[in-house]
């Protein structure tokens, strides 16, 4: 038999999570170790491919197509999908360790990050990350309900989240129906009574985290006109000063994008959709019946931190925006995995390079990629070279023999296991069965496909 990572004597990995962070680790393990690896996928949902199923906006159909790249790494005759597995629940950490030489986590950052303001918890006040799974038909989000039936919506944060939310809450009834938005969502957004939105950002134009193709969709949607005030598009001294001295095409083309849009008059519009910078929420004020009723902004102003940034710094200036449904998106947050060690503030397991590591130790055999190796930053993209960086790690301790050594490594025994703890595992050829599905669905109402949102209705499907 040859050494660990040939053909007769496999590397045999686990990767848990189906998101891009998932698979690029799958895509750089076969391109580095052809044959000599074998990789199964694990994922607590019956469907694959984690944020760009549940996170892309549908209204983003171009981004998704991803996932054809994805496909690549799952036609390999070495790679296994079981989905609807919940590693944690359904099998542990140390059953995982007794079937693998090495296990990685690419289990991305999955809740949102707090405003810690007062009113916070008041009914009508959500993070944008559960408004997002709810319309892009996440299992566990389906039932959540928003309140739709208000005229004016705030969105706190300027990243690429905040601007879905806002964009999907002013797309016309024509637009959202060519999407593959979940059913219910749809229903409930063509009773919606929303008006205004309003996106808030606590620091400037130049610090907004949005990609220019975004704020530019956001001045051009046929259902709402784009709001910037004059006075919050100029840059402040010290944004104008950092703008002249840098290379970033980029960034000077966003703020050209934003001054542009500024000042510009509305068109008449059903919706407005208004975006603000250089303020913060200080406060979520309730109305009578103990909803949000309104929203005060702190104005701000920028000050070089000691580490070179630009902050906000609270004026003695407010104003209350009379919103009465708020939507948070100031970043997601990682949540620990089962015996494995985590960073509470930074929201991810600590690693070196994708190593896990327990103290100043690595993790025999451990790893992380993607968001929960480095925090939610980046785009679908990102996640690629942070892979290889993982699996390159991967490969030096494969050869240096610093790996789990599997008493049960043969590639039958965990679908035995599965099958007898009465698992309904969902293989990849039950995704491609059931993304089939969801096409036909969709064929008929003239949009890209209509999804099971509902894990038994998934399960059903597959067993018809």
């Amino acid at each position: 038999m040859g050494g660990l990572g040939s053909e007769p004597n496999p590397l045999r990995v686990a990767v848990v999570g189906s998101g891009p962070a998932a698979f690029y680790v799958t895509e750089d393990l076969f391109k580095r170790l052809g044959s000599g690896v074998k990789v199964d996928m694990y994922e607590r949902l019956p469907t694959p491919f984690g944020l760009v199923r549940f996170g892309v906006a549908p209204d983003h159909q171009k981004i998704k197509t991803v996932t054809r790249v994805f496909e690549k790494a799952a036609a390999n005759p070495g790679f296994r999908f079981f989905g609807n597995v919940d590693i944690g629940s359904d099998i542990d950490l140390a059953t995982l360790r007794r079937h693998y030489h090495q296990i990685c986590f690419a289990t991305g950052a999955q809740t949102d990050r707090r405003l810690g303001v007062p009113g916070e918890d008041l009914e009508r006040s959500h993070a944008a990350t559960e408004f997002v799974a709810w319309y892009n038909g996440h299992p566990d989000f389906r039932d959540r309900s928003f309140d739709l039936s208000v005229e004016r919506v705030a969105v706190v944060g300027v990243g690429n989240v905040a601007v879905d939310v806002a964009r999907i809450l002013c797309r016309t009834m024509e637009e959202l129906e060519a999407t593959d938005i979940a059913d219910y969502a749809l229903e409930a957004l063509e009773q919606s009574r929303v008006r205004e939105v309003f996106v808030v950002g606590r620091r400037g134009p130049a610090q907004a985290a949005f990609t220019n193709p975004e704020i530019r969709e956001l001045g051009n949607m046929p259902g709402a006109d784009l709001i910037i005030p004059e006075d919050e598009a100029v840059l402040d001294p010290l944004s104008e000063s950092d703008l002249a001295g840098t290379e970033d095409r980029d960034l000077k083309k966003k703020i050209d994008i934003i001054q542009s849009f500024a000042g510009r008059a509305p068109a008449g519009k059903p919706r407005r959709l208004t975006l603000r910078f250089l303020v913060s929420p200080v406060e979520l004020i309730a109305n009578e019946a103990g909803q949000v009723g309104g929203m005060r902004l702190v104005r701000n102003r920028l000050r070089r931190a000691d580490d070179g940034r630009l902050r906000p710094v609270a004026t003695e200036e407010t104003e209350v925006l009379p919103v009465e449904l708020v939507f948070r998106s100031v970043g997601y947050h990682g949540v620990p995995v089962v015996d494995l060690p985590f960073d509470q503030k930074a929201g991810i397991i600590p690693n070196q390079a994708g190593r896990v590591m327990n103290g100043g130790t690595p993790a025999n055999g451990l790893y992380v990629s993607g968001w929960i190796k480095r925090g939610p930053s980046g785009v679908i993209g990102t996640n690629k070279p942070d892979a290889k960086e993982t699996v390159a790690c991967m490969q030096e301790d494969m050869v240096a023999g610093a790996t789990l050594d599997p008493p049960e490594a043969d590639a039958g025994t965990i679908e035995d296991l599965l099958r007898t703890r009465g698992i309904r595992a969902v293989s990849y050829a039950d995704w491609r069965k059931l993304d089939e599905l969801e096409i036909e669905r969709g064929q008929s109402a003239g949009r890209p496909r209509v999804k099971f949102t509902d894990v038994e209705e998934t399960l059903a499907q597959l067993d018809r």
